[in-house]
C-alpha cells in the first residue's frame, strides 16, 4: 500500500494516509523507498474537465499543482504569446491542451528551456522533451514522463479468462479521460472473440477527443483511433 504524504491526516480511496513532514513525499512500496510528487501544471484551453478529474482520483505520485485556464475563443494571430502564459509555474512535467497554435509553440518553447517534458496531444511540436501523439491514448512509454507517464498513455493490459469468457480486466496503463478503465469494466463476461471489437467501442463512446477533427489522410477521426488503439491492445493481451 502506497502511503502518500500530506500535512493532515485524509483518508482517500480506503487507503490510511500518514502525516509527515514533507507534503510532497510519498513512501513507496520498497524499503525505505522515497520518491518526490510528480508535479504538473497544465495548460487549457476551455475545460479539460474529466480528464483532470481522473487524473486527479486514479494517479499515483503525482499532482496537479497548478491549472493555467485560457479563455476558448482567442485571436488567430497571436504576436506576443509571452504576454499571455505565466512564466511564475515550476513543474516537472506540463500537459497542454492548448488548441492555438502560437500558444502552444511558445509553451513547448519555454519547456525546452526548463528541461520539462511537455504533452501535448494532437500537436506539432519541435522540441526534444515535446511529446506529441496523434491523442492521449498514443502516448508512448518513456521515462522521463515519471509517474504519469506509466500511468496514462497508450493502453496496456491484463486479462483474466474463464470458460472462455472475460473474466477480468485490469488496465495496467490507459488513456487520462478514465475511458480504458470504464471500458474494461464493461466486457467482464464477454466472449473472448466478442469482446476485442466491444472493448474498442466502448472506448469510442466514453472517448474525451474531439470527433469534430477529421483527419483527411487516414479519413477517421481521433475517436476512431483511440478505439483502434484499445481493441488492439486487448487483442495482444488475449494472445496465448
Amino acid at each position: 500500500m502506497v502511503l502518500h504524504v500530506e500535512h493532515r491526516l485524509r483518508c482517500c480511496n480506503a487507503e490510511l494516509r500518514d502525516e509527515v513532514a514533507d507534503p510532497g513525499l510519498t513512501l513507496g512500496a520498497g524499503r525505505g523507498m522515497v520518491e518526490r510528487m510528480q508535479r504538473i501544471v497544465v495548460f487549457e484551453q476551455g475545460q479539460a474537465g474529466r480528464r483532470l478529474d481522473f487524473i486527479r482520483a486514479r494517479g499515483r505520485g503525482v499532482e496537479i499543482a497548478r491549472v493555467v485556464s485560457l479563455a476558448r475563443a482567442l485571436p488567430a494571430v497571436i504576436d506576443r504569446p509571452t504576454a499571455w502564459l505565466p512564466s511564475d509555474w515550476q513543474a516537472e512535467l506540463a500537459i497542454s491542451y492548448l488548441q492555438h497554435p502560437d500558444l502552444a509553440e511558445e509553451l513547448a518553447r519555454l519547456c525546452a528551456e526548463r528541461g520539462v517534458p511537455l504533452v501535448a496531444s494532437g500537436m506539432r511540436l519541435a522540441g526534444p522533451g515535446a511529446f506529441c501523439p496523434p491523442i492521449c491514448c498514443a502516448l508512448k512509454a518513456d521515462p522521463r514522463l515519471g509517474a504519469y507517464g506509466r500511468q496514462f498513455g497508450a493502453p496496456a493490459l491484463l486479462v483474466k479468462r474463464q470458460g472462455g469468457r472475460i473474466a477480468h480486466v485490469e488496465v495496467q496503463r490507459g488513456a487520462p479521460c478514465g475511458a480504458s478503465w470504464e471500458a474494461a469494466r464493461a466486457v467482464c463476461g464477454l466472449p473472448a472473440d466478442e469482446a476485442v471489437a466491444r472493448f474498442g467501442l466502448e472506448v469510442q463512446l466514453r472517448c474525451q477527443a474531439d470527433g469534430s477533427t477529421w483527419d483527411p489522410l487516414w479519413g477517421k477521426s481521433p475517436i476512431h483511433l483511440a478505439g483502434q488503439l484499445h481493441a488492439a491492445a486487448l487483442g495482444r493481451a488475449l494472445e496465448p
